[in-house]
């Protein structure tokens, strides 16, 4: 997991032209004005738009296809992040939805990442439960 400001989204585009691809998008598009729901970048990548109130706790995800890129275009939440490694299986991994819920009994960490691999939390309250509006880019990995 990469935590940085779009501003500085050009550092990233060595890493792989579909996370290029990805940022570009945020960039080029008004996020602010565009309603709810899925967008197609290609044939792979994807993005979606989506508001829903932040909540008091999650459980914690994981993905293998896809690399997630997490914008706030409106509000602000928590992201608790954790190494996979010390997680286990909640729910099985669903291959089409790309997505497995976990057990992690570890110190959760906020903003700080770790390599190798991360499981996320999204949507957790700041200081009380607010509406906000988020996209979040799939990139195949």
């Amino acid at each position: 997991m990469i935590k940085d400001s779009i501003k500085r989204a050009e550092t990233y585009y060595n890493i792989s032209e579909n996370l290029k691809k990805g940022f570009e998008w945020i960039k080029n598009n008004d996020l602010k004005n565009m309603p709810d729901g899925k967008y197609q970048l290609d044939d792979v990548n994807y993005a979606n738009i989506q508001t829903y109130d932040t909540k008091d706790n999650a459980p914690y995800e994981a993905h293998r296809d896809y690399i997630d890129i997490q914008y706030m275009i409106s509000g602000e939440e928590l992201s608790g992040v954790v190494d996979y490694t010390n997680c286990s299986t909640k729910e099985k991994y669903d291959k089409e939805k790309d997505i497995e819920f976990l057990n992690c009994n570890t110190p959760e960490e906020f903003h700080k990442i770790k390599e190798p691999h991360d499981a996320h939390k999204p949507a957790i309250k700041v200081d009380m439960n607010k509406k906000v509006k988020k996209v979040i880019v799939k990139i195949s990995v």
